[in-house]
């Protein structure tokens, strides 16, 4: 019996190295009984940020601020965007395994040895619009200011997950950290106003 649990506690653990965090159905995949996780989480070994969401122990507060850094260094053309940038603006609890960066159309891909990009690209305001600076040792960080990115979220929802985007905009606007008037430009410029019109509606 513990031979077999063994194999299920590795394969957990492999999986959480790997991507730092993950979720339930993850698991589930990988064909690791919840019962595994459940017991992971007791001794420690997995930490359970809300339900179906796991973290490695050892990720938990690390520095994401300089994975930023290096990628604005290494990627000049990039600007941090989606599930990054509202790691900055505090609108999710997602903890990104690599780093979100937009570039240009017409760029090459990054090719780099540093923090793993998730790549996504724009052009014309889409790419322009919404871009704020921050310093992050000593580098400039170019990333996408709350409404902007918010509407990026629901421009690119399959692959930030439905939920993530709407998790967001509904705390940007409690936490008044936008207003709809905002989110409205940019949910045109981004051509997601259908989208994300019924949302704010129900928020008023």
């Amino acid at each position: 019996m513990t031979g077999h649990h063994m194999t299920h506690r590795e394969r957990a653990l492999r999986l959480i190295k790997d991507r730092g965090i993950a979720r339930a159905r993850d698991f589930k995949a990988a064909g690791i009984p919840l019962v595994c996780l459940k017991r992971l989480t007791d001794s420690g070994e997995l930490v359970r940020l809300r339900r179906g969401l796991y973290q490695d122990p050892e990720r938990v507060g690390e520095d994401i601020a300089h994975d930023l850094a290096e990628a604005s260094r290494l990627v000049p053309n990039g600007i941090i965007s989606l599930v990054s940038a509202l790691r900055c603006h505090e609108l999710t609890t997602q903890l990104p395994h690599a780093v979100w960066m937009t570039i240009p159309h017409k760029a090459r891909t990054p090719n780099i040895s540093g923090p793993r990009l998730e790549i996504v690209r724009a052009t014309g305001e889409v790419l322009t619009a919404g871009v704020e600076h921050v310093r992050v040792e000593g580098v400039d960080v170019p990333i996408y200011g709350v409404a902007k990115t918010v509407a990026d979220c629901f421009k690119h929802c399959r692959q930030v997950g439905e939920d993530v985007a709407i998790e967001a905009l509904r705390d940007a606007l409690q936490q008044r950290k936008t207003t709809a008037s905002e989110l409205m430009k940019y949910a045109a410029i981004d051509r997601v106003t259908k989208r994300i019109e019924p949302y704010i509606k129900a928020l008023q």
